[in-house]
């Protein structure tokens, strides 16, 4: 299990997020990294998983699939549009900074 959080950002997450978190030493991959463009939700929720990297969505499916008891190594969720780009990358750094891996996984956490 790695030390601190590492994320993997759902497919309609901004590159602008990515970029942002990668400024602060945050380890992110993207959807577009992974080479996983159009995969289903429980395909890159099992990616994220696989890798231990939290998830972050703004995609509400992903609160169903853990509510169906998917095994995640944490999911991040923000309502679309709800915040602007940097309180997104504050509120990632935040939980970033505060929770341990151990601590996110199967926990969801919300922006």
């Amino acid at each position: 299990m790695p030390l601190t959080i590492r994320y993997h950002l759902d497919e309609h997450v901004g590159n602008a997020i990515a970029s942002g978190l990668r400024r602060r030493g945050i380890d992110v991959t993207t959807t577009h990294d992974a080479d996983s463009s159009g995969a289903t939700d429980p395909t890159q929720l099992a990616y994220a998983n696989a890798q231990e990297r939290v998830i972050f969505t703004e995609d509400a499916d992903f609160l169903i699939l853990a509510h169906l008891g998917l095994e995640h190594a944490g999911i991040v969720c923000c309502q679309q549009n709800s915040r602007t780009i940097g309180e997104v990358i504050a509120g990632l750094e935040l939980v970033w900074e505060l929770c341990e891996p151990d601590e996110m996984r199967n926990h969801v956490e919300f922006l």
